[in-house]
């Protein structure tokens, strides 16, 4: 189990990190093509809409019916089966019937979402949700398929899925921005989408997973289902809707506002997808199997957790450091000028505290998940509703669109320190005080690390080098002093991380 662990993990590590590169390129052919201006703000506002449905799909389903998937099969493996393919059925006829009202409904409802914004922005937001809206089932099934995935312990179809979207949709945009326009995107977009449901589905099958035409579920795992599904969904939709609501106030500000949101938190996200879609569903679906085993549970959430700070908290801090050479090699290409690189850096900073309280929300999430605690995460994501849409009232008065960005972070962190403390609270005689010592020792070397990076900044040899150069010089001195950081404060660590990732020990979530 562990070798294959490792095999996988290096495989979707190195396909999330291509997905990511894909990502950036075709955000750059958006700044190179567009700008910052109305229209890509758009564009912007119609995909966060579209990816909000598919975030609501493939975590809000993934996190219920991976747990319940589990546990059923080691009893009744074949009727498991069959109640996977009834879920399969069902979803995507719900899909289907929403897409026909979605089509249709968009124009009326439309003005109530996206009515007091620029009439351009507005123009193209329309358009393109309307575009999106028709390939609904879809994106349903393309979600759907990567539980199932996943519960087969076969993680990178679904990387490969995400890969041929984002690839496709660059590369249309790339080719046909002239003739189409920003709908480039959008058109390469579901062409990737439809790709990717059909390498999924043969993988799938491949895995042995029997397709039945049926529509009922057993009463068991119905029941089950239904009860932990509703909270699960209301849930997932929490950070997704968050960030829609952060676009649509940013919409309101000046023109390009919600290009330099996205831009900026693209970049911050980096971290938390190829953890959260790698070592983070692999710790889920380990999870699930030690619910009935505390000390093995124990073991991989405090895995989890240190692995977390030791990787989360440098970055961070390197990112603040290198940000702004990022963003400029990254966008400012084209139409994307020196003041907007700016505007999207002053973003970036405000968005920073993401990079550690997400990649930690994964893990303590997973773990709630994982014990069937939804109705508690439930009541917590709504509360962050509530206070985001305060914060970006009062902060948008006091900042315009970077107190968008920093009521995010103020808001994630309260998510992470009242869901953390009631999985202490579940977890009675684990101290939650090896939390803090666990963060306690990851500081010293982060400074050991910044300060060189940030001297070395300073220095004119490098400021004669281009923004390229300059990042690859700052990340190598920044690992170097991060490594000799923690071969002197955090022995420990370093130990943990050389077992795992170069001598490839077992133990570790096997």
């Amino acid at each position: 189990m562990a070798n294959r662990f490792k095999m996988t993990a290096i495989i979707i590590i190195l396909l999330s990190l291509i997905l990511k590169l894909s990502g950036f390129i075709r955000e750059s052919i958006i700044a190179d093509e567009f700008g910052a201006s109305h229209i890509t703000d758009g564009y912007i506002l119609a995909f966060t809409l579209i990816t909000l449905v598919l975030t609501i799909i493939s975590t809000g389903f993934n996190n219920v019916f991976l747990p319940l998937y589990t546990k059923n099969k080691k009893t009744n493996l074949a009727q498991t089966t069959r109640d996977a393919s009834t879920l399969m059925n069902g979803t995507v006829l719900l899909f289907i019937l929403l897409s026909i009202a979605s089509y249709f409904f968009i124009p009326i409802l439309a003005p109530l979402i996206f009515g007091f914004m620029d009439e351009k922005t507005r123009e193209v937001a329309i358009g393109i949700s309307k575009f999106f809206s028709v390939f609904l089932p879809f994106l349903a099934l393309n979600g759907i398929l990567e539980s199932y995935l996943q519960a087969h312990y076969s993680y990178v179809p679904a990387h490969a899925a995400k890969l041929s979207a984002t690839l496709l949709s660059a590369l249309s945009g790339l080719i046909f921005s002239d003739l189409w326009g920003i709908y480039s995107l959008a058109y390469g977009f579901v062409a990737g989408l439809i790709l990717g449901v059909g390498i999924q589905s043969y993988y799938l099958f491949k895995k042995g997973f029997t397709w039945t035409p049926a529509l009922k579920l057993s009463g068991h795992f119905k029941q089950a289902f239904v009860v932990l599904l509703v909270p699960s969904l209301l849930n997932a939709i929490v950070g997704p809707l968050n960030t829609f609501a952060d676009k649509i106030f940013a919409s309101t500000t000046i023109g390009g506002a919600v290009t330099y949101l996205n831009n900026a938190s693209l970049i911050v996200s980096i971290p938390n997808a190829i953890y959260a879609t790698t070592i983070g569903a692999l710790i889920f679906t380990f999870l699930t199997e030690r619910t009935e085993e505390k000390q093995g549970f124990y073991r991989i959430l405090k895995t989890g957790i240190e692995l977390n700070f030791m990787v989360f908290i440098p970055l961070t801090a390197g990112l603040m450091v290198v940000g702004n050479e990022a963003i400029a090699f990254i966008y400012q290409h084209g139409h994307f000028t020196d003041q907007d690189t700016l505007k999207t850096y002053e973003a970036l900073l405000m968005y920073a505290p993401l990079i550690i309280t997400q990649g930690m929300q994964v893990i303590v999430s997973k773990a709630m998940y994982a014990l069937e605690r939804t109705a508690i995460i439930l009541r917590i994501s709504l509360t962050t509703i509530i206070l985001n849409l305060a914060l970006n009232y009062l902060f948008m008065i006091w900042f315009g669109f970077l107190g968008l960005a920093l009521s995010s972070s103020l808001v994630s962190i309260y998510f992470l320190v009242i869901s953390t403390r009631f999985l202490y609270k579940e977890l009675a005689d684990y101290p939650a005080k090896r939390l803090f010592l666990l963060l306690g020792k990851v500081i010293p070397p982060t400074l050991c690390m910044v300060i060189p990076m940030l001297l070395l900044k300073r220095s004119p040899i490098l400021n004669l080098a281009d923004e390229l150069q300059q990042i690859i010089s700052l990340t190598v001195i920044g690992v170097l002093f991060y490594l000799l950081g923690m071969w002197l404060f955090y022995r420990s660590g370093l130990k943990m991380l050389y077992r795992m990732l170069i001598k490839r020990e077992k133990g570790f979530f096997d």
